[in-house]
Protein backbone atom coordinates (compact mmCIF):
# COMPACT_ATOMS: atom_id res chain seq x y z
CA UNK A 1 0.00 0.00 0.00
CA UNK A 2 2.95 2.57 0.77
CA UNK A 3 3.57 2.59 -2.95
CA UNK A 4 0.25 3.97 -4.08
CA UNK A 5 0.06 7.65 -4.68
CA UNK A 6 3.73 7.73 -6.06
CA UNK A 7 2.54 10.24 -8.25
CA UNK A 8 2.00 12.83 -6.11
CA UNK A 9 5.99 12.68 -5.76
CA UNK A 10 6.21 13.64 -9.23
CA UNK A 11 4.40 16.55 -8.44
CA UNK A 12 6.42 17.70 -5.63
CA UNK A 13 9.59 16.75 -7.64
CA UNK A 14 8.11 18.70 -10.23
CA UNK A 15 7.01 21.76 -8.21
CA UNK A 16 10.40 21.98 -6.24
CA UNK A 17 12.65 22.20 -9.75
CA UNK A 18 10.13 24.51 -10.83
CA UNK A 19 9.98 26.69 -7.97
CA UNK A 20 13.61 27.04 -7.75
CA UNK A 21 14.09 27.62 -11.90
CA UNK A 22 11.47 30.63 -10.95
CA UNK A 23 13.05 31.74 -7.77
CA UNK A 24 16.75 31.59 -9.92
CA UNK A 25 14.81 33.66 -12.52
CA UNK A 26 12.81 35.99 -10.17
CA UNK A 27 9.95 35.25 -11.06
CA UNK A 28 8.15 35.77 -7.91
CA UNK A 29 4.61 35.83 -10.09
CA UNK A 30 5.01 32.21 -10.36
CA UNK A 31 6.18 31.12 -7.49
CA UNK A 32 2.74 31.87 -6.04
CA UNK A 33 1.88 28.77 -8.15
CA UNK A 34 4.62 26.48 -7.76
CA UNK A 35 5.64 26.81 -3.66
CA UNK A 36 2.47 25.84 -2.72
CA UNK A 37 2.39 22.75 -5.00
CA UNK A 38 5.52 21.38 -3.44
CA UNK A 39 3.76 20.35 0.12
CA UNK A 40 0.40 19.64 -1.67
CA UNK A 41 2.51 16.91 -3.35
CA UNK A 42 4.13 15.45 -0.51
CA UNK A 43 0.21 15.99 1.47
CA UNK A 44 -1.51 13.94 -1.00
CA UNK A 45 1.04 11.05 -1.10
CA UNK A 46 0.89 11.00 2.66
CA UNK A 47 -2.95 10.39 2.70
CA UNK A 48 -3.22 8.51 -0.16
CA UNK A 49 -0.38 5.89 0.88
CA UNK A 50 -1.50 5.89 4.28
CA UNK A 51 -5.50 5.09 4.43
CA UNK A 52 -5.10 1.98 6.50
CA UNK A 53 -4.69 4.13 9.34
CA UNK A 54 -7.42 6.51 7.86
CA UNK A 55 -8.99 8.54 11.54
CA UNK A 56 -5.45 7.77 13.79
CA UNK A 57 -4.32 10.54 15.52
CA UNK A 58 -1.06 10.33 13.59
CA UNK A 59 -2.04 10.74 9.91
CA UNK A 60 -4.19 13.85 10.91
CA UNK A 61 -1.39 15.39 12.98
CA UNK A 62 0.90 15.00 10.05
CA UNK A 63 -1.82 16.27 7.59
CA UNK A 64 -2.50 18.91 9.77
CA UNK A 65 1.47 19.94 9.66
CA UNK A 66 1.47 19.99 5.83
CA UNK A 67 -0.99 21.80 5.58
CA UNK A 68 -0.10 24.70 8.16
CA UNK A 69 3.20 24.22 6.16
CA UNK A 70 1.30 25.13 2.57
CA UNK A 71 0.06 28.04 4.58
CA UNK A 72 2.64 28.97 5.53
CA UNK A 73 4.47 28.65 2.27
CA UNK A 74 1.74 30.98 0.66
CA UNK A 75 1.60 33.37 3.22
CA UNK A 76 5.68 34.18 3.15
CA UNK A 77 5.54 34.65 -0.26
CA UNK A 78 3.82 38.36 0.97
CA UNK A 79 6.51 40.52 3.04
CA UNK A 80 4.16 41.90 4.85
CA UNK A 81 2.54 38.61 6.17
CA UNK A 82 5.51 37.48 8.07
CA UNK A 83 4.12 37.01 11.46
CA UNK A 84 1.02 34.78 9.81
CA UNK A 85 3.79 33.14 8.32
CA UNK A 86 5.66 32.74 11.04
CA UNK A 87 2.29 31.28 13.24
CA UNK A 88 1.57 28.67 10.38
CA UNK A 89 4.80 27.01 10.45
CA UNK A 90 4.65 27.30 14.18
CA UNK A 91 1.66 24.75 14.06
CA UNK A 92 3.62 23.17 11.68
CA UNK A 93 6.14 21.93 14.67
CA UNK A 94 3.74 21.53 17.14
CA UNK A 95 2.21 19.07 14.46
CA UNK A 96 5.19 17.27 13.77
CA UNK A 97 5.99 17.13 17.85
CA UNK A 98 2.77 15.22 17.76
CA UNK A 99 3.69 12.63 15.55
CA UNK A 100 7.20 12.07 16.35
CA UNK A 101 6.04 11.24 19.47
CA UNK A 102 3.23 8.85 18.06
CA UNK A 103 6.31 7.27 16.10
CA UNK A 104 8.29 5.86 19.12
CA UNK A 105 8.18 2.22 20.19
CA UNK A 106 7.94 3.30 23.68
CA UNK A 107 6.11 4.65 25.83
CA UNK A 108 7.67 7.99 28.01
CA UNK A 109 8.20 6.93 31.50
CA UNK A 110 9.71 10.57 33.25
CA UNK A 111 11.08 8.11 36.04
CA UNK A 112 13.49 6.86 33.56
CA UNK A 113 14.30 9.55 31.46
CA UNK A 114 18.30 11.17 32.89
CA UNK A 115 17.58 14.37 32.24
CA UNK A 116 21.54 15.51 32.04
CA UNK A 117 22.55 12.98 29.55
CA UNK A 118 19.84 14.19 27.82
CA UNK A 119 20.13 17.88 28.16
CA UNK A 120 23.86 17.11 26.94
CA UNK A 121 22.78 15.00 23.82
CA UNK A 122 20.61 18.22 22.99
CA UNK A 123 23.45 20.88 24.14
CA UNK A 124 24.42 21.22 20.38
CA UNK A 125 20.67 22.16 19.11
CA UNK A 126 20.52 24.79 21.99
CA UNK A 127 23.60 25.99 21.26
CA UNK A 128 22.77 26.71 17.39
CA UNK A 129 19.52 28.30 17.77
CA UNK A 130 20.78 30.24 20.87
CA UNK A 131 23.87 31.80 18.72
CA UNK A 132 21.31 32.65 15.79
CA UNK A 133 19.46 33.97 18.42
CA UNK A 134 22.30 36.39 19.48
CA UNK A 135 22.83 37.33 15.98
CA UNK A 136 19.26 38.41 15.27
CA UNK A 137 18.00 39.86 18.20
CA UNK A 138 18.91 43.61 17.76
CA UNK A 139 16.90 43.74 14.10
CA UNK A 140 14.16 41.63 15.94
CA UNK A 141 11.78 45.27 17.32
CA UNK A 142 8.12 43.97 17.80
CA UNK A 143 8.93 40.17 16.59
CA UNK A 144 11.25 39.46 19.53
CA UNK A 145 8.35 37.71 21.46
CA UNK A 146 6.92 35.45 18.51
CA UNK A 147 10.00 34.76 17.17
CA UNK A 148 11.77 33.71 20.35
CA UNK A 149 8.02 31.61 21.00
CA UNK A 150 9.19 29.97 17.38
CA UNK A 151 12.30 29.32 18.05
CA UNK A 152 12.04 27.57 21.47
CA UNK A 153 9.32 25.35 19.41
CA UNK A 154 11.68 24.48 16.81
CA UNK A 155 14.12 23.51 19.27
CA UNK A 156 11.52 20.96 21.01
CA UNK A 157 10.44 19.56 17.19
CA UNK A 158 14.22 18.60 16.85
CA UNK A 159 15.04 17.44 20.08
CA UNK A 160 11.99 15.25 19.94
CA UNK A 161 13.38 13.65 16.64
CA UNK A 162 16.49 12.98 18.40
CA UNK A 163 14.64 11.58 21.24
CA UNK A 164 13.14 8.84 18.84
CA UNK A 165 16.68 7.18 18.79
CA UNK A 166 16.30 3.41 19.59
CA UNK A 167 12.86 4.00 19.78
CA UNK A 168 11.68 3.21 15.92
CA UNK A 169 13.84 1.56 13.25
CA UNK A 170 17.21 3.19 11.93
CA UNK A 171 15.48 4.75 8.44
CA UNK A 172 12.76 6.35 9.98
CA UNK A 173 14.83 7.61 12.68
CA UNK A 174 17.41 9.18 10.39
CA UNK A 175 15.36 10.70 7.92
CA UNK A 176 13.23 12.18 10.47
CA UNK A 177 16.27 13.58 12.91
CA UNK A 178 17.92 14.61 9.47
CA UNK A 179 15.02 16.09 7.90
CA UNK A 180 14.79 18.05 11.90
CA UNK A 181 18.17 19.40 11.62
CA UNK A 182 17.47 20.45 7.82
CA UNK A 183 14.15 22.26 9.13
CA UNK A 184 16.59 24.15 11.47
CA UNK A 185 19.11 25.06 9.24
CA UNK A 186 16.69 26.25 6.59
CA UNK A 187 14.91 28.66 9.40
CA UNK A 188 18.00 29.69 10.41
CA UNK A 189 19.13 30.88 7.13
CA UNK A 190 15.54 32.73 6.62
CA UNK A 191 16.22 34.58 10.00
CA UNK A 192 19.99 35.27 9.30
CA UNK A 193 19.14 36.77 6.00
CA UNK A 194 15.92 38.88 6.71
CA UNK A 195 17.32 40.25 10.44
CA UNK A 196 21.26 39.80 10.32
CA UNK A 197 22.68 40.42 7.16
CA UNK A 198 21.69 39.42 3.57
CA UNK A 199 23.27 36.13 2.27
CA UNK A 200 24.29 35.35 -1.38
CA UNK A 201 22.06 33.11 -2.87
CA UNK A 202 19.58 32.85 0.11
CA UNK A 203 16.59 31.63 -1.58
CA UNK A 204 18.14 28.92 -3.15
CA UNK A 205 19.79 27.79 0.77
CA UNK A 206 16.35 28.15 2.49
CA UNK A 207 14.39 26.13 -0.20
CA UNK A 208 16.88 23.56 -0.92
CA UNK A 209 17.17 22.62 2.61
CA UNK A 210 13.02 23.24 3.05
CA UNK A 211 12.26 20.87 0.20
CA UNK A 212 14.39 18.13 1.81
CA UNK A 213 13.76 18.48 5.30
CA UNK A 214 9.84 18.24 4.09
CA UNK A 215 10.73 15.40 1.90
CA UNK A 216 12.43 13.43 4.67
CA UNK A 217 10.15 13.81 7.87
CA UNK A 218 7.46 12.36 5.38
CA UNK A 219 9.39 9.85 4.55
CA UNK A 220 10.63 8.72 7.85
CA UNK A 221 7.13 8.72 8.90
CA UNK A 222 6.30 6.30 6.75
CA UNK A 223 9.48 3.85 7.04
CA UNK A 224 8.05 3.90 10.55
CA UNK A 225 4.43 2.42 9.64
CA UNK A 226 6.37 -0.14 6.99
CA UNK A 227 8.73 -1.67 9.73
CA UNK A 228 5.56 -1.71 12.17
CA UNK A 229 3.25 -3.50 9.89
CA UNK A 230 6.09 -6.02 8.72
Amino acid sequence: MYRKGIVWLYLFLLAAIADMAFLTQGETQLRYISKPLIVTGLLLYFLTSTRSIKGSILRKSVAAGLLFSIAGDTLLLFPNLFLYGLGAFLMTHVCFIIAFKLTQNQGFNPMAVNFVRTFFFNLPIYISAAFVYFLIRKNLQDLQVPVVIYIMVIVMMVTMARERFGRTNAASFWQVFLGAILFLISDSILALNRFFQPIEDAGVLIMGTYMMAQLLIVMGIRSHLVAVKK
